[in-house]
């Protein structure tokens, strides 16, 4: 099942500065806030305070923030993606045949990631930008 499509913003290496600019102008609560230094295995000591991955609620509406991955050169226009966020693997590999079909780039294949069972990150026959995110909760 589907349980959200959320707002997912990447910013050009400044990714701390966005979050305390939105958190103050949407009045958002600050819910997760990973840098690479958390995540990224030998992280390089210029990459340690990227943002991996905020999230910010306001008011029960998630956005998502994360600094482009500096193997990738940051585009203007194509920094704003939506994030379907899913409760079963099954969920995301549906959603990713569907959108995926015809697509102009798959930046992501659908596959198990540190922070999720299934995750792809793809541009639709379209021109859209997806990214599939199962989040699994414990029983």
């Amino acid at each position: 099942m589907i349980t959200a499509i959320n707002t997912y913003l990447v910013t050009d290496g400044n990714g701390k500065e966005a979050v305390a600019f939105y958190q103050k102008v949407f009045k958002a609560e600050v819910t997760n806030l990973m840098f690479w230094k958390d995540g990224v295995p030998d992280c390089p000591k210029e990459h340690q305070d990227l943002v991996l991955n905020a999230q910010l609620d306001i008011n029960g509406i998630r956005l998502q923030i994360s600094d482009e991955n500096p193997a990738f050169d940051y585009k203007t226009g194509s920094n704003m993606t939506a994030a379907i966020i899913v409760d079963s693997i099954e969920t995301a590999q549906e959603l990713y045949d569907g959108l995926s079909v015809e697509a102009q780039q798959i930046l992501m294949e659908l596959q198990e990631t540190f922070w999720s069972p299934a995750y792809a990150n793809f541009i639709d026959k379209y021109g859209m930008i997806w990214q599939i995110n199962a989040e699994m909760t414990e029983a």
